[in-house]
């Protein structure tokens, strides 16, 4: 079909759409649990905690070629591809913003009471640079797409070169290790980090609340940081929605071959920096260098394959059973989901709750995640078919409301 005859009033909701969007949500789980389970540094390096032997390394392997920031992708191209049916719809700037301030507002919460790793607020301040750029025609957002990815690569890559040729350097006897200690603490498994990641993943909420409610310096970090890349994301979903991909208006055979030739780009770098970390000895300059610059651009083209991937296999009509009604039925709650599984988790991880912070090895936590999988998939159904939309939507609608 010709993207230019597609109908200009699509229908409400386009069950592919929703079934990437519910993909994505399951996909964070898995890589979330470690922000509730263990310290800091072995949501990136599987010796940090939680080593068992080769299975650990098998699945750190798999989840840093397949997962690592690629589902977050995903979230974010829907999260874009959303903004822009809502400006086609006739959605104005002052309500644009006051979806941003009550998702921001949403986000601090969750990530002071809750998750360490939140995205919300991310995607609300990043969200608040897109009606702009939205004007832009299809070749024009890819263009943007290309100049952010420039950005991420120049900036942070000539900050993370400098410093893996510093960590080269050491490896030769020719530097000072001493100055390797930030991305050991943060990246690496320095035994000092690791006992203060313990000591306040063990605090109580109270003490939580009162540390993180006025932490700013380390959300701007992240926010500068992964800006250019979400942003990216948030355009490559809204090129998808105008080129027909994300309404179910390519051929499946078209997106099938779009599909491949992203993952067939993106998975051969994805490897090869995993197998970079392998060959370092997981060093903290090399983790943190792959997860802050170097694989964020083949994580974003491998979540554009995977939308492209469902949308091959459903196509754009309804998913009425099976798996994909179920991915469909989560992607519908997504917001419900995503702060509903830091419920769950913090149930079973948080000193407030069952306190197996600590107390879990990663395959151990790995079958958490997959339980937190379950239970969505199980939940979501039922509660579209009883309730419609999910609680945290209604509370986000309402919260916009009061904003705007």
């Amino acid at each position: 079909m010709n993207p230019a005859a597609l109908p200009t009033d699509p229908p409400s909701r386009i069950d592919t759409m929703d079934a990437a969007r519910g993909l994505a949500v399951c996909g964070i789980v898995l890589l979330n649990v470690y922000n509730f389970a263990m310290p800091p540094a072995a949501y990136f390096n599987p010796l940090a905690w939680g080593y068992t032997g080769p299975a650990t390394l098998a699945i750190w392997a798999l989840e840093s070629i397949i997962a690592q920031d690629a589902f977050r992708a995903v979230f974010a191209m829907l999260f874009g591809a959303g903004v822009a049916i809502l400006f086609e719809r006739g959605g104005t700037l002052r309500a644009h913003f006051a979806r941003m301030l009550a998702l921001l507002a949403l986000g601090y919460a969750h990530a002071v009471l809750l998750n360490n790793g939140d995205v919300l607020r991310l995607y609300a301040l990043t969200g608040l640079l897109l009606p702009p750029l939205l004007r832009l025609p299809q070749r024009g957002l890819l263009s943007a797409v290309a100049v952010l990815a420039a950005v991420h690569l120049g900036a942070l890559g000539w900050f993370g070169w400098g410093w893996l040729r510093y960590w080269w350097s050491v490896q030769q006897g020719l530097g000072d290790p001493a100055a390797l200690a930030l991305w050991q603490g943060e990246f690496g498994n320095d035994p000092a980090a690791i006992a203060r990641g313990l000591e306040v993943g063990r605090e109580s909420l109270g003490d939580r609340i009162a540390r993180r409610s006025f932490e700013w310096q380390g959300p701007l970090v992240v926010f500068l940081v992964f800006l250019p890349q979400t942003l990216a994301a948030m355009l490559l979903g809204a090129w998808g929605w105008r080129s027909g991909l994300l309404r179910g208006g390519w051929d499946r055979a078209r997106a099938r071959r779009f599909a491949i030739v992203l993952a067939a780009v993106a998975l051969p770098p994805m490897i090869a920096l995993c197998a970079a970390a392998f060959w370092s000895g997981f060093a903290g300059t090399v983790i943190g260098t792959t997860a802050l610059v170097w694989g964020q651009p083949f994580a974003v083209m491998l979540g554009l394959a995977y939308a492209a991937a469902l949308f091959a296999r459903w196509g754009g009509g309804p998913l009425r059973a099976g798996l994909g009604a179920r991915l469909a039925a989560a992607g519908r709650l997504s917001l419900t989901n995503y702060i509903g599984a830091s419920v769950v988790m913090a149930a079973l991880f948080h000193s407030w709750g069952m306190g197996w912070f600590g107390a879990v090895n990663r395959i151990e936590a790995t079958f958490a995640a997959l339980l937190v999988i379950a239970l969505i998939l199980a939940f979501s159904p039922w509660w579209s078919r009883s309730f419609g939309i999910g609680p945290f939507e209604r509370l986000w609608r309402a919260g916009a409301r009061l904003a705007g």
